[in-house]
């Protein structure tokens, strides 16, 4: 059949018709991309799992991948929601209520002595922020259509992504534009981040919510369970994390008068819930993946504004992989010029042969 394209316009052509579709893919299911990148984490999360069982005990596919999305629905997708709708809830009421916040504020500029800012401009603040959370985190709020349908789509690439985990693998290897050597760096660097940014640091936001919760608690600061809330998600912040919750609530008791209660906080703050913070870093940095601190925080200001919730694990990840891609270019250079040295070295011994045969 004739054609008026040479074959390499036609190879172009087709590079160009995939680039474009897939363009259209991707704008098509730009609201949904969280679902992937959600299917994503849980697979790495609890592939161990799935190897454990059905790998080495033998056990039925589809069984543990059901009850992995089950174990995974009951106990990480519900517990994070029901916070999540707690903490919006708690931030419209005082959106919509800033004279709670307008004289905590009068009271701490009585304490200090400083002019903090107009009402206006802290009404505005505090609504602008309040929008800004809730739209980081899962609402049903923000429509419940697309809540069921993104919980769905995720769950549904979960399940198949285990059930045809040999040919999921292989697609990956198959078409990913990189060596054996850089995919497995790159495999390994989603297992730390993965490991560092969800197991480990939940574990530690756990911890530190929860003892911020108790220690406000004992000392009789009001809403305690939702600081304790507040808390969590704030633990994932690095550096900053539980001390914008702990030390306003000390303040606001110092500036109440209740100095016995505001130094108490401060003192179990500073001595305990942030060497314990440290103390768990350090203990689990090693074990479930080695990310630097410096990564993680500018990786949640990298991703958080441009995935949600799910920044707090891709942001570190794209850092860590613009990291890992940097080095594989500079080992791949360095070999190359190693190489060529080699050749060059070849060339001139086989010219000096040469020379000596004529001589």
């Amino acid at each position: 059949m004739n054609t008026i394209y040479t074959p390499k316009q036609q190879r172009v052509l087709l590079i160009a018709s995939l680039i474009i579709i897939a363009g259209f893919i991707i704008a098509g299911l730009r609201g949904y991309v969280t679902a992937f990148l959600g299917a994503g984490i849980l697979y790495v999360v609890l592939r161990p799992w799935f190897t454990a069982l059905v790998h080495k005990r033998k056990w039925n596919r589809q069984f543990v991948t059901t009850l992995l999305i089950i174990f995974s629905f009951v106990v990480i997708i519900m517990p994070f929601l029901t916070l999540s709708l707690l903490l919006i809830g708690r931030i419209q009421y005082y959106s919509q209520h800033t004279e709670d916040i307008l004289n905590l504020i009068h009271k701490a500029e009585d304490l200090t002595g400083f002019k903090i800012t107009s009402p206006q401009n802290v009404r505005q603040l505090v609504q602008q922020g309040a929008g800004y959370v809730s739209r980081l985190l899962p609402s049903l709020a923000g429509g419940a259509l697309d809540f069921i349908v993104i919980i769905g789509l995720m769950l549904f690439t979960f399940y198949f992504m285990f059930v045809q985990q040999e040919a999921f693998q292989k697609g990956l290897q198959k078409y990913l534009p990189f060596k054996r050597d850089t995919q497995q760096e790159l495999g390994e660097s989603l297992k730390n981040n993965v490991n560092a940014n969800v197991l480990g640091q939940a574990l530690v936001s756990l911890v530190q919510g929860v003892l911020t919760g108790v220690t406000l608690w004992i000392f009789n600061v009001s809403d305690a369970p939702f600081w304790g809330v507040v808390a969590f998600f704030m633990a994932f912040i690095p550096v900053l994390g539980t001390p914008l919750v702990w030390g306003p609530a000390a303040l606001i008791k110092l500036s109440q008068g209740d100095t016995g209660q505001g130094v108490g906080i401060l003192i179990v703050g500073i001595v305990v819930i942030i060497n314990i913070d440290n103390l768990l870093r350090i203990t689990l940095a090693k074990r479930m993946g080695d990310i630097h601190p410096l990564v993680t925080l500018a990786g949640i200001v990298l991703g958080v504004p441009i995935f949600g919730i799910l920044g707090l694990v891709i942001g570190p990840l794209l850092l860590s992989y613009f990291i890992v891609l940097i080095q594989v270019f500079e080992r791949e250079n360095r070999e190359q010029r190693e190489e060529v040295a080699k050749d060059e070295a070849k060339v001139e011994e086989k010219a000096e042969k040469k020379a000596e045969q004529r001589t």
